[in-house]
């Protein structure tokens, strides 16, 4: 019994090996070595440091200073050939290559883009320039920016004229029922005499909180 199972363990063992060896021999039948040479369509003139890429491999290399190159690849691969100022090119290699090389002169297009036109207009005197140098809006530094959000009398004016908020309404709702609930029971004073109470009656007039609401 264990000399049979012997047997079966080395049989699996190079069947395995045999696959293996097959797998790796289909491998190295797929590579392909490709070079070549990247050229401009006009002047025939190698293009240096083109991208060669090969698409959803994460793979490619860039030209030489000549335009010239080489990678390996597999076949039936993508190559994407891309350079600034060149329309960008694909070829594929062929799945059924009978060898394990393939050359290639790529000539690439220029790609002309246009941009918008620029006018350059000189200051035509010295007295324009320093009337537009001094009329010149700059914006303020965080110093000034400080100085302005300090200032007393700006900040008086916002007081004035800013409304309450919902934190100021509340706290004057509170206020208004503590003043009710301490005198429960008994007749409040009579403030017409308070001049506090008067300070805040003209404020409360010149917010306009005793016009009538439409």
């Amino acid at each position: 019994m264990n000399k049979m199972l012997r047997i079966l363990l080395i049989a699996i063992a190079f069947c395995s090996l045999n696959k293996a060896k097959a797998q790796n021999t289909a491998y190295r039948d797929s590579v392909v070595q490709l070079y070549g040479v990247v050229m401009t369509a006009d002047s025939l003139r190698g293009i240096p440091s083109a991208s060669i890429i090969v698409e959803g491999k994460g793979r490619g290399t860039i030209t030489s200073p000549d335009g010239v190159f080489s990678i390996a690849v597999l076949k039936g691969d993508k190559i994407t050939f891309s350079c600034v100022g060149f329309k960008d090119r694909r070829i594929d290699i062929p799945a059924n290559l009978p060898e394990n090389q393939y050359s290639v002169i790529q000539l690439m297009v220029s790609d002309t883009v246009y941009l918008p036109a620029t006018i350059l207009k000189p200051r035509p005197t010295r007295e324009q320039f320093e009337r537009d140098f001094v009329n010149n809006k700059v914006n303020d530094d965080m110093y000034e920016v400080a100085r302005k959000n300090t200032d007393e009398a700006r900040n008086r004016i916002l007081l004035n004229s800013l409304p309450s908020d919902g934190r100021e309404a509340v706290n004057y709702q509170l206020r208004q029922q503590a003043n009710k609930y301490y005198y429960a029971g008994q007749i409040p004073p009579m403030n017409i005499l308070n001049p506090a109470a008067w300070a805040d009656f003209i404020k409360s007039w010149k917010r306009g909180d005793y016009k009538r609401k439409k």
